[in-house]
């Protein structure tokens, strides 16, 4: 049976999680920390802020949020009063990835809590420590038949797919993606998928090149690029490449001064297989920076890597790591061979000072989301709905979207009794002019 809850029981709720993850805030870190060693501020700019960002922006406006919506009743339903209510899907499962763990499995639950919906979470089996935090804090702010948190493994998550649910939420690749997909249209159960893709960074001659290699470095190399929407490659234009090289170079030393490998401030790979993948990808490339690697904690410099064939190892699908392949080009036809050499990407970015450029790119190309002269920072508008196209996603969220997502919008008609029009009753003998003339004039 269905756990109903009322919107001040929700706000309740809400405050209690928000008073909990501040409570513990110091252990989020440290659990960050143990699973790959996330600094402080990573933990708190990229995890915990977001969540109680959300947390406070929800509670502040469910009321709002949640109320019937009065809308303009069609000439058909006159005289009429016509709403649209928000009701929750119901059972809902959310399954989040490892590598920003605690955002990415608490920031929908918040929302899908908001909307009154029953929440069974997956957290990652990777990292461990973040799962079990969150296991704890769940326990702590929420009733065991509202929500529920389950760890571990493959076998876990298939036990929960082969369930029936109203609506299924996951952050991850693509391929698990696919597999997410066929599992809930047994059911025809709605889904939105947080992909990924290869993100594309073009960064032509007119743009501020030094200020464009410190935030690429930034997007690039925050939480080791293991960030679905941090630029996977450059296409940079041959006349700035040698200048803008030298300039990732001065900014990686800048972000990591000394010994990068003794850094407080960069985050290591998740786990020995995808250390082994990403070093994989790096055999037989033409390396212009970092390269070096540890195996005891999964260590991988910031690297750089020059002119990649599109059909290399390292070019065939998401990097998801501290990579960075810079391919030259001399015009915007060469552009296009690269960008549509790949599926829809979740994210693209330009660093220019030519609008008309940037305009016809965004026009031209399809991907989830973007920015011009930044990176990443499309992420952290609430008003802006983040989420991929095709390969990269289904569905999008952040602030009241997310509310809608986990609501069914359901539409009523209150029609009067005080008046009846006949003309849409039969007999329609003579009636279609009649029916005509109305529908042209207000339409």
């Amino acid at each position: 049976m269905l756990f109903k809850t009322s919107i001040t029981y929700r706000k309740k709720t809400l405050l209690k999680l928000l008073i909990a993850i501040e409570k513990h805030e110091e252990e989020i870190n440290q659990a960050l920390y143990n699973d790959f060693k996330k600094p402080e501020f990573e933990s708190y700019l990229t995890e915990t802020y977001f969540v109680l960002s959300e947390l406070k922006l929800t509670i502040k406006n469910i009321n709002k949020w949640a109320k019937p919506k009065m809308v303009f009743p069609n000439l058909v339903n006159f005289p009429s009063t016509d709403f649209v209510y928000s009701e929750p899907y119901g059972k809902v499962l959310i399954i989040a990835p490892w590598n920003y763990p605690f955002h990415l499995a608490l920031l929908p639950l918040v929302s899908a809590v908001a909307a009154g919906n029953q929440v069974v979470l997956k957290p990652s089996e990777l990292t461990p420590a973040t799962s079990k935090l969150i296991s704890k804090i769940v326990g702590e702010v929420f009733e065991k038949n509202h929500v529920k948190v389950v760890e571990g493994g493959i076998s876990e998550t298939e036990k929960l797919l082969a369930q029936r649910w109203d609506y299924i939420f996951f952050t991850g690749s693509v391929a698990v993606g696919k597999i997410i997909a066929k599992a809930a249209a047994e059911n025809l159960t709605p889904v939105t998928l947080e992909l990924g893709g290869k993100n594309p960074c073009i960064i032509d001659e007119t743009a501020n090149l030094k200020l464009a290699a410190k935030r690429i470095v930034w997007g690039k190399f925050l939480n080791a690029g293991q960030t679905c929407i941090a630029p996977d490659y450059l296409l940079v234009h041959q006349k700035i490449k040698p200048q803008l090289i030298e300039y990732l170079k001065k900014e990686i030393a800048l972000a990591y001064s000394g010994k990068i490998e003794n850094s407080e401030d960069y985050p290591r790979i998740i786990n020995e297989k995808n250390w082994k993948r990403l070093l994989d990808l790096l055999e037989g490339e033409k390396i212009l920076f970092g390269g070096k690697s540890n195996p005891t904690d999964f260590y991988i410099e910031p690297t750089l890597v020059d002119e990649p064939k599109l059909n290399s190892k390292i070019m065939e699908g998401e990097i998801f790591g501290p990579i960075l392949p810079i391919i030259s080009y001399n015009s915007e036809k060469e552009i296009e061979k690269v960008v549509y050499n790949y599926e829809k990407s979740l994210a693209l970015y330009m660093f220019t000072n030519n609008k008309i450029f940037a305009k016809n790119s965004i026009l031209k190309y399809s991907f989830g989301n973007g920015c011009i002269n930044d990176t990443l920072i499309q992420f952290a508008n609430h008003r802006l709905p983040f989420g991929g196209v095709g390969h990269s996603g289904i569905g999008s969220y952040h602030g009241k979207k997310s509310f809608e997502l986990f609501s069914h919008q359901k539409p009523i008609v209150k029609k009067a009794t005080w008046l009846d029009i006949t003309l849409r009753y039969a007999p329609y003998n003579g009636k279609l002019k009649i029916l005509k003339r109305l529908t042209n004039w207000f339409s």
